[in-house]
């Protein structure tokens, strides 16, 4: 609630600086903000008298509005796709790849796509995995979100960053 939105008669006031100014009538608060060109924003309703501060209530929404947005955007999930017969040099530049992705606070989804014949070498695609997986353990730190999983004729594991580094 903001401004005229404010129902009650007495409200607690806080200043721009957290200083509490005390409890005044609706229409003293709203004229303190008027007065400092700022808005009086109800902060909680669930004391008596409810908490109000004064603040611009627009910056406010903003900076709100920034903040929930980057804790949406922290764990995309990447996708990292490693073929049954790359190179150990084209492994290296995956698992740097996967290592800046790491870095940046993202999911990495690791994955190896079997085709044709390779079909056949099933437990040398699991060992391709964790080869990939031993090189970045050396690289960075990360921790597994989802378990080596075998759907059709892909190999898949999710990993993403400890929250203690």
């Amino acid at each position: 609630m903001v401004n005229n939105q404010i129902r009650v008669r007495k409200v607690r006031v806080i200043d721009t600086d957290g200083k509490q100014l005390g409890i005044l009538d609706l229409t003293e608060a709203l004229r303190i903000s008027q007065e400092r060109n700022l808005d009086l924003v109800q902060v909680t309703e669930k004391v008596d008298p409810p908490v109000c501060k004064i603040m611009d209530y627009g910056k406010y929404l903003y900076l709100h509005e920034k903040k929930r947005k980057k804790e949406k955007k922290q764990g995309i999930l990447k996708g990292v796709r490693i073929s049954y017969n790359i190179s150990s040099h084209d492994l290296e530049t995956k698992a740097k790849m996967v290592e800046k992705f790491l870095n940046k606070g993202d999911k990495v989804k690791i994955e190896l796509r079997l085709k044709g014949r390779e079909r056949a070498l099933q437990q040398h695609a699991e060992q391709k995995i964790q080869e990939f997986l031993e090189m970045l353990k050396e690289k960075t730190e990360f921790k597994i979100e989802r378990e080596l999983k075998k759907k059709s004729n892909n190999f898949t594991v999710i990993i993403s960053k400890p929250k203690n580094l």
